[in-house]
């Protein structure tokens, strides 16, 4: 039927216009030539170009040139943002670092441990520059070192990739802006108070008695912690930065699951580890290690990749096995480290208590929120002599018929975790006298106080039942 319209040449019209008018639900649509909607004065982005970036909305986005995934969806300063506060909140919120610090940056020239120098510094410098604007100058400024720990000895390194490493640091050291950084090197063999040529044999001798390839590298990751602690405690600093990153931490959650390290898995994954005489602190702990190897693309952050010899056994096995989930499903680490993070931290998770009422404030919060043992309700932990993680009660079990007059091999492996009589410790009485004799001296200090706590802990239990509370003391 016709709509009755004299220009109308159709017998099928209906005549939808003058029978319903416009719906004030859908407004007429207008486009800019900029590319924005305007819909009744409402201005909308279209979303026409997925090389926006998607936060900004002005800038490409660096996708397109450096690969996909959600930090590709960013530009150059938005993304260098997001990772920066993923680094500061992790500072804030825990109050890793106060004004009257002095923190020690562990740098191995690779990515997470350049991006980590990079953000303290800037840090620093944004503090100095505070302090030098402020008339009553009453708020000092943190300061900062770097340590790189040479392991050439223990990995058989030739001494020419080892002095182009050292170079390479002291370069990006002068290329940073004031204040000065202080740069210790440590070989990996200053653990031993001895010559340098006494240590490295000692050393090499001591890894050769670890007949199990990933019990060795387990080993040297203990050794360098301690050489860090030592460089640390002597030169005064109170906080030791690593550049820990999500996906070293993702597989970290899945080694040490398969090690059967599940009970002292919840202390490495925390943002603060004070267990150490000098706290340790992990601050790129939410970023990816894609993420920071971009970063160090796109701001020219040179870094240098060091030869660590020939790697297997399980932690090569977990390494190839999360790169392969990560690129099925670009949020795999994340997940692993979420789901990881539930467990409950120790309390030495946190940093000890402090003068500054903002760090107090912020470690409070903080044991509130990732639900932190406090100390005045959990005994304190007893931990493994050799690579320093909390032992369960079956495991510090076995030192009840040693005393601790009887500070041999034999008690010192009875010590030890599950994990590290498996795969360190040699399973011979003879090879074990001779590993127990070449341990450097940190670690038989330590092992001496963790006998001897262990002792009065188990002697605790068994007298506890005789024990007086306070409400029946009647003194």
């Amino acid at each position: 039927m016709s709509c009755g319209k004299a220009s109308c040449q159709s017998g099928g019209c209906s005549n939808y216009d003058d029978e319903q008018p416009l719906s004030p639900t859908r407004p007429p649509v207008t486009i800019t030539p900029n590319g924005s909607v305007n819909i009744s004065g409402d201005r909308r982005q279209l979303p026409s170009n997925p090389n926006i970036c998607i936060k900004c909305k002005l800038n490409d986005a660096i996708g397109g040139r450096f690969g996909g995934g959600d930090d590709g969806r960013f530009c150059k300063d938005c993304f260098r943002g997001s990772l920066f506060g993923k680094f500061r909140f992790s500072v804030t919120s825990t109050g890793m670092i106060s004004p009257s610090e002095k923190v020690l940056v562990a740098f191995s020239a690779g990515p997470c441990s350049r991006v980590a120098l990079q953000f303290v510094h800037e840090m620093q410098d944004k503090a100095h520059k505070n302090f030098e604007a402020s008339r009553d100058k009453s708020l000092p400024v943190f300061g900062v070192g770097v340590v790189f720990v040479d392991e050439s000895a223990a990995r058989c390194v030739p001494s020419a990739e080892s002095d182009e490493a050292i170079q390479h640091i002291k370069n990006v050291l002068s290329d940073l802006a004031a204040p000065e950084k202080l740069l210790h090197i440590a070989p990996l063999e200053s653990i031993y108070a001895l010559n340098p040529a006494d240590g490295r044999e000692k050393l090499r001798r001591l890894l050769d008695a670890i007949g199990d390839n990933t019990g060795k590298e387990d080993f040297l990751m203990h050794l360098r912690m301690l050489c860090l602690q030592k460089v640390a405690v002597e030169n005064g600093y109170t906080q030791l930065v690593l550049g820990t990153c999500t996906s070293t931490i993702a597989r970290h959650v899945l080694t040490a699951t398969v090690k059967g390290q599940g009970y002292s898995l919840p202390a490495d994954i925390q943002y603060v580890d004070a267990r150490w005489p000098v706290p340790v602190l992990l601050p790129l702990r939410d970023c990816l290690a894609r993420e920071v190897s971009l970063l160090c693309e796109l701001d020219g952050l040179k870094t240098l990749a060091m030869v660590n010899g020939p790697q297997s056994g399980i932690n090569a096995l977990v390494s190839s096995f999360v790169s392969l989930l990560q690129e099925e499903n670009p949020s795999r680490e994340c997940t692993i480290v979420r789901t990881a993070g539930k467990l409950t931290p120790f309390s030495f998770n946190r940093l000890p208590d402090v003068d500054d009422p903002k760090a107090r404030l912020a470690s409070q919060r903080r044991q509130k929120r990732f639900n932190i043992k406090s100390d005045e309700h959990t005994p304190p932990e007893s931990f493994c002599s050799l690579c320093n993680s909390p032992l369960h009660a079956s495991d510090s079990s076995s030192l009840g018929s040693f005393s601790d007059e009887q500070q041999s091999a034999e008690s010192f492996g009875a010590a030890c975790c599950s994990s590290c009589r498996f795969q360190i410790l040699p399973d011979d009485s003879l090879s074990m006298d001779q590993f127990y004799g070449l341990l450097p001296q940190p670690i038989m200090s330590r092992a001496a106080i963790c006998n001897s706590f262990i002792n009065q802990r188990l002697l605790r239990e068994k007298i506890q039942d005789f024990l007086l509370s306070d409400s029946e003391d009647g003194g």
